[in-house]
């Protein structure tokens, strides 16, 4: 992926919106599906090829693509496993707390530390929210059933 900083966006017609990105050292710091893109956002990253692509029905886990987590420590645990969600399949929370280490699906805190991290997930589609099932997301829920067509769950 390119180094360059910045907010990139392309508009993609499957979804009927935008999709955009925020990058600093080479990193992705945010995704978002938003209906008009940041003003002065630029349109050419290879990451939106790659994201195009996966629209398009190319299987893609970005697992590759460096994400930024700038969460508390238990967040990331979490939003790491969800990485581990494999393309074509979904979690429940309860799953996504047995795959986080030092996290236990009979806890209720821990339960609800699941939820506050898909909640707080700064790269939806990157870091797969819409793959939990029954879980809360940052991922606009409009997108998230298009997501999930796309995998075929």
């Amino acid at each position: 992926m390119s180094d360059v900083a910045g907010i990139y966006a392309r508009e993609s017609a499957y979804l009927d919106r935008y999709v955009q990105v925020g990058i600093a050292q080479g990193r992705v710091i945010s995704v978002s599906f938003p209906e008009s893109p940041d003003e002065g956002a630029e349109d050419d990253h290879d990451l939106l090829d790659r994201i195009g692509a996966y629209f398009d029905g190319v299987e893609e886990s970005f697992e590759d693509v460096q994400v930024a987590l700038t969460v508390p420590t238990d967040q990331r645990k979490v939003l790491e496993a969800v990485r581990e969600i494999p393309y074509g399949q979904d979690s429940s929370v309860a799953q996504l707390a047995r795959m986080t280490p030092g996290l236990d699906d009979e806890s209720d805190d821990d339960i609800r530390a699941v939820r506050e991290a898909l909640t707080e997930n700064p790269a939806p589609l990157l870091i797969p929210d819409h793959r939990v099932r029954d879980g809360p997301g940052a991922t606009p829920p409009a997108v998230v059933d298009k997501l999930r067509s796309v995998e075929g769950i």
